[in-house]
């Protein structure tokens, strides 16, 4: 197997230069109280997402016959636009396959680079092999997301950026799909200091990089599920295994309701829209139980292209993950003044109710009662321990949901 070069990942960062923009590290201590934490926003880079990187020095590298006969890479959306964005610069022929649920934002975005478009059933995995087919047919250059040597080294260039901004980092937390990120990441921040801890972060409902690393072989996944479609892999590359099984100290997962929480976390403290895949390092800093006390550590925010139509249901279920938006279902004798009552706990403990459904046909209940949905906007959850307990303490019943 070949070789990473660090001097290949220093060539790249001179290769980028004109192409992508520098995204300074950006205080954050509020994420995890004691803890000195930074952002590396690279939802903030040039088409929203850190793939511009890897993509635009693999592009860079090619033949001028292989420039001729043009490109084609497949992705979930954000490589798309990398690939789509240094073909353009270099005047290359572009061919872009993306699975067909992929986010409308992220293929019109790379429709709008004026890359060739080719929408495939299914996930990531299925529109890797459709341009594989597509590859040989036209005899065109693949650029791989992930599993690419001059692809990890573009993607490398982050690490020498923190590691120039921030020398004394003891953390840095990265997220994890296909691997070549944290690959190129680990690789460059343990050359300039070999103590500095790489952990990196994977959705609970795509977890090929931890499965595989944890039984030391790699492993496929029958099927992925999570929000953080940017990083719903299957099955990690060939290289990014070895570089990750060498290099990165540990992985982690998170949940969806946790990646919910750190997208809001984001937008609210720092104004910063963060999409799933972009968002686990955060989440991994704020809920996974990973000893940070004392330590410098950057979280890298990977990418920014968060489908819009979506992000009103991410914020709603980070609040409810905050322990800021509740609802509770009462079992209530149903006869006047009930809700007046109930309210009135509700307002005194300074809650407010967002909305009230009553129901009378709930079969699990006395054929005298109703039960009383109550949504109501809070602080945190010991706020709503607070209510729950006046709530029984007047005599009310709550159901369990």
């Amino acid at each position: 197997m070949a070789e990473l070069d660090i001097k290949e990942i220093y060539s790249a960062t001179y290769a980028l230069k004109n192409i992508i923009r520098n995204t300074d590290l950006i205080a954050s201590p509020l994420m995890r109280l004691g803890c000195d934490i930074w952002i590396k926003p690279e939802n903030l880079q040039v088409t929203g997402s850190f793939k511009v990187r890897g993509a635009s020095y693999m592009i860079s590298q090619l033949s001028d016959d292989e420039k001729q006969r043009g490109v084609i890479a497949c992705s979930a959306g954000n490589h798309a636009q990398g690939v789509a964005l240094a073909a353009k610069k270099y005047g290359i022929k572009c061919t872009i396959c993306l699975p067909q649920g992929a986010p409308i934002s992220k293929v019109e975005a790379t429709r709008s680079y004026g890359a060739e478009i080719c929408l495939v059933p299914g996930v990531y995995d299925d529109a890797y092999q459709r341009a594989l087919q597509l590859q040989k047919e036209n005899n065109q250059t693949f650029v791989h997301p992930f599993d690419d040597l001059q692809v990890i080294a573009g993607q490398g260039t982050i690490g020498l950026e923190i590691m120039n901004e921030l020398p004394e980092a003891d953390v840095i937390i990265v997220p994890v799909g296909g691997g070549g990120l944290i690959s190129g990441v680990a690789f460059a921040a343990k050359h300039i200091n070999p103590n500095v801890r790489i952990i990196g972060v994977q959705a609970e409902g795509a977890p090929s990089m931890f499965n595989s690393v944890r039984d030391k072989h790699i492993e496929r996944l029958s099927s992925v599920s999570t929000i953080a479609d940017g990083i719903a892999v299957k099955e990690p590359g060939i290289h990014t295994f070895d570089l990750v099984s060498r290099y990165v100290d540990e992985i982690v997962t998170v949940t969806d309701d946790e990646i919910c929480a750190a997208i809001l976390y984001l937008l609210e403290r720092h104004k910063l829209i963060a999409e799933g895949a972009g968002a686990v390092s955060v989440a991994a800093a704020m809920f996974c139980n990973i000893p940070l006390a004392g330590k410098k550590t950057v979280c890298l925010v990977s990418g920014g292209n968060v489908d819009v139509t979506n992000l009103n249901r991410f914020i709603n279920r980070g609040l409810q993950k905050n322990g800021r938006l509740c609802t509770l279902a009462l079992a209530i004798n149903d006869r006047p003044g009930q809700l007046v009552q109930i309210s009135k706990i509700i307002a005194d403990l300074g809650a407010n109710v967002t909305a009230v459904m009553h129901e009378r046909t709930n079969t699990f209940i006395d054929v005298n009662s109703c039960v009383l949905r109550v949504s109501m906007e809070t602080r945190d959850q010991l706020h709503i321990d607070a209510i729950c307990k006046a709530i029984s303490d007047h005599g009310f019943t709550i159901l369990p949901e």
